[in-house]
């Protein structure tokens, strides 16, 4: 019974390390435009070949969070990035997010408890 706890927690580890790293290179494939948009959580289980449940479950047990909680912090610190950069818009970073504007806006702030323009105007002054 030992033997099988310890090869489902390798599993679980295993499980959300390949998660974690996949969010990562999918994040940045949609933010660089050479991924059209996000996949769905149960897409990303598929390219891991587990269950969407699986997926779910071996996330939570290892970190307490829902595997969506990473991916949406994924997005908002690829946004925070590229906010970095004033050539581009809040709007164009939006749409390289694949999200409308407005959705966008409150998406952010949500995360953040500011507007990506309050956040960019901030991150400006401190570092100026």
């Amino acid at each position: 019974m030992a033997n099988k706890q310890k090869s489902d927690q390798k599993r679980s580890a295993e499980i959300t390390r390949r998660y974690f790293d996949f969010i990562d290179k999918h994040t940045n494939d949609v933010s660089s435009g050479r991924v059209s948009e996000f996949m769905e959580l149960n897409q990303i289980a598929r390219e891991l070949a587990v269950s969407h449940k699986h997926l779910t479950d071996s996330v939570q047990k290892e970190t307490q969070h829902h595997p969506c909680h990473f991916y949406d912090t994924k997005i908002i610190e690829k946004a925070k990035q590229l906010m970095a950069d004033p050539q581009l818009s809040i709007a164009q970073i939006a749409l390289a997010l694949t999200y409308d504007p407005s959705n966008f806006s409150k998406f952010f702030k949500k995360f953040t408890g500011e507007t990506p323009g309050a956040f960019r105007k901030k991150q400006k002054t401190n570092n100026t």
